[in-house]
């Protein structure tokens, strides 16, 4: 059974298929199915369909994480029908406020993402978790409804497309920069429904929380799912769920449907421009850029490791005047392991802010959106039009380490000369 790339190895035995090939619908066993809120808005179909219990309580997590803690009195009550939902139908996994998270990150830090499982989740970004080995891809209202009753799920075999990469990173240039580089040369829609794997020795020397960076925007190049072979680095990471690890990969003769190379040796940092994640220079070419708002937060960059590569640089400094610096840890174990190592009082003396985990601004929900005209310097995804509140607002995208350097002089700057 050679000659198979990753997602076809996990479509195919989630389907009780030998092999699968792109192209092929299977009718697939789902492994995991996550939800945030958008679960309130699967409770319609869901009782459309009939059926009184879901089929497996014990393969779904569910978490509030996208308005938390609830800004209306609807988005109050869209909590509480999850809460019941969950008592309900007997859900031990539910993450309520308090032992909440961005969903992506805490199905990643708690563990429940596993290699060479197929996962399901109720939002674009559950590619991240491809990062541990698995089949992870966002799926809708309906769908989520569909494999809260049955759960299986409907799913193309996606092709695949190899992006490989070598080279030993410049100073103070990471995940975040590789990533905007990457989309920079395929585009934002350049892997439209495609699987992409991430391969070469600078991904292996990567840390998991710099890995999770990379799968995360796959979402930002059109892809279905993002995945990196499961190795030693995931098994360490995942070791305290104590889950039985398998390490699998794609056949060394398996098919691509397209090869990218990157050679990022000595590279420096990166800025994603308004209004497209593929719009990328280097830091040099946008420095000097007046910024009013640098956020930390969302999926992509605000874990342990991005906080504290932030206060590092922010230690003893203060923001400058007129700019308003947002801190909102990933998860609530995050926010606690940074108020244990000091690194809430790094942010706050340098005038900063800090809310608890969720998703806010990001998306232009809550806690901190942006007026129109505003210039944001951010550490998340997306920087469309509108994205983070006023779609007259301008959104830079970068590592944390620029943001950190930036909210500083007030300005975009490069974090090599902060």
């Amino acid at each position: 059974m050679a000659d198979r790339t990753m997602a076809e190895k996990v479509l195919a035995r989630a389907s009780g298929r030998d092999r699968v090939a792109p192209g092929d619908i299977v009718d697939a066993t789902v492994d995991l199915l996550y939800m945030h809120e958008m679960l309130a808005l699967a409770l319609g179909p869901f009782n459309e369909i009939g059926i009184p219990k879901v089929w497996d309580p014990t393969k779904i997590v569910v978490t509030l994480d996208h308005w938390v803690p609830p800004p209306n009195e609807q988005i109050a009550k869209m909590h509480q029908q999850v809460r019941d939902f969950c008592k309900k139908q007997g859900i031990a996994r539910f993450h309520d406020v308090g032992d909440h998270g961005i969903v992506h990150q805490l199905i990643a830090e708690r563990g429940y993402a596993q290699p060479g499982k197929l996962i399901v989740g109720s939002d674009s970004h559950t590619n991240m978790v491809g990062a541990c080995g698995a089949f992870a891809a966002g799926i809708g209202a309906t769908d989520v409804a569909a494999v809260l009753a049955t759960g299986r799920v409907w799913l193309r075999v996606p092709e695949t497309m190899k992006v490989f990469i070598e080279g030993l990173l410049g100073p103070r240039t990471y995940a975040k920069d590789v990533i905007l580089k990457v989309i920079a040369t395929t585009g934002d829609d350049g892997a439209r429904y495609q699987a992409v794997e991430f391969h070469g020795p600078t991904v292996k020397a990567m840390p998991m929380h710099e890995r999770l960076v990379l799968c995360n925007m796959t979402t930002e190049m059109g892809a279905k799912v993002g995945m990196i072979e499961a190795d030693e680095v995931a098994q360490e990471y995942l070791a305290h769920a104590k889950e039985p690890f398998t390490s699998f990969g794609s056949d060394e003769d398996a098919r691509f449907e397209a090869t990218y190379e990157f050679d990022v040796d000595g590279m420096g940092p990166q800025v994603a421009c308004p209004s497209n994640p593929a719009n990328v220079k280097p830091v040099e070419d946008v420095a000097g850029t007046k910024i009013d708002v640098a956020f930390l937060g969302s999926c992509t960059n605000a874990r342990i490791e991005d906080l504290r590569l932030a206060a590092e640089i922010l230690k003893g400094k203060k923001v400058a005047p007129g700019v308003r610096l947002q801190v909102t840890p990933a998860s609530q174990r995050i926010y606690r392991q940074a108020i244990q190592e000091g690194l809430v009082e790094i942010f706050l003396d340098a005038g900063g802010t800090f809310t608890q985990s969720t998703c806010g601004p990001c998306f232009g929900g809550h806690l901190g959106v942006l007026a129109g005209n505003e210039v944001c310097i951010s550490s998340t995804n997306r920087n469309y039009p509108g994205r983070m509140g006023s779609p007259q607002a301008q959104v830079y995208l970068a590592s944390p380490a620029t943001l950190a350097a930036s909210a500083i002089y007030g300005v975009i700057t490069d974090p090599r000369e902060a």
